[in-house]
């Protein structure tokens, strides 16, 4: 755990910092960029402030767009893909790159301010919930009609059982390229 002893002391090149420390960091008015590394979705429903949205997947297409000489805190639910923007960062040669401790679960915890889209998509998980439950259920009813479409219901709990032991999910990566997902992405391209 870093501590902030002056308000004069500036971001460390390494590490991590603490929610309470990032905003009096951010209310210093310090030279800073906050990073948010995770995909629209997540960004709309709830992000810090000043954050700039940089999904994880994209970092090093648009690293160009960082000032190398502006300390950069990278964010994101809770710390994991944090973590790694910090340290792809670092390997294309940023030096002074630091991520929040807890990510945005630590953030909202301490009662730290959150700014929300008002019409922010559903979170990406929550798509993907909703998205296999209405194949499981498609596929139960399907059954009613046609017994082989029990098949469906079969090889969507096959899937969720794959996903969550490798911790990856296709069907995530694929709604996060959905325009509802991506509308705000598109308007802000350069």
């Amino acid at each position: 755990m870093m501590q902030t002893k002056q308000k004069s002391e500036t971001v460390p090149e390494i590490g991590s910092v603490q929610p309470e420390e990032l905003q009096a960091w951010i209310c210093g008015k310090q030279p800073l960029q906050v990073i948010d590394v995770r995909e629209f979705p997540e960004f709309a429903g709830g992000r810090i402030g000043c954050a700039h949205l940089l999904p994880l997947n994209e970092l090093e297409a648009r690293a160009d767009q960082l000032d190398r000489n502006t300390p950069l805190v990278c964010v994101c639910r809770s710390g994991k893909r944090s973590a790694q923007a910090a340290s792809r960062l670092r390997a294309l040669g940023f030096h002074n790159v630091t991520q929040l401790e807890g990510g945005l679960v630590a953030w909202e915890q301490k009662g730290l301010p959150l700014t929300r889209d008002a019409h922010a998509p559903w979170s990406l998980e929550r798509q993907v919930r909703f998205a296999l439950g209405l194949f499981v259920l498609a596929g139960l009813s399907l059954s009613l009609l046609w017994s082989a479409a029990i098949v469906m219901s079969w090889i969507v709990g096959v899937g969720m059982v794959f996903t969550a032991v490798l911790d990856w999910c296709g069907m995530a990566l694929l709604l996060a390229k959905a325009p509802w997902n991506t509308r705000f992405l598109r308007s802000c391209a350069k």
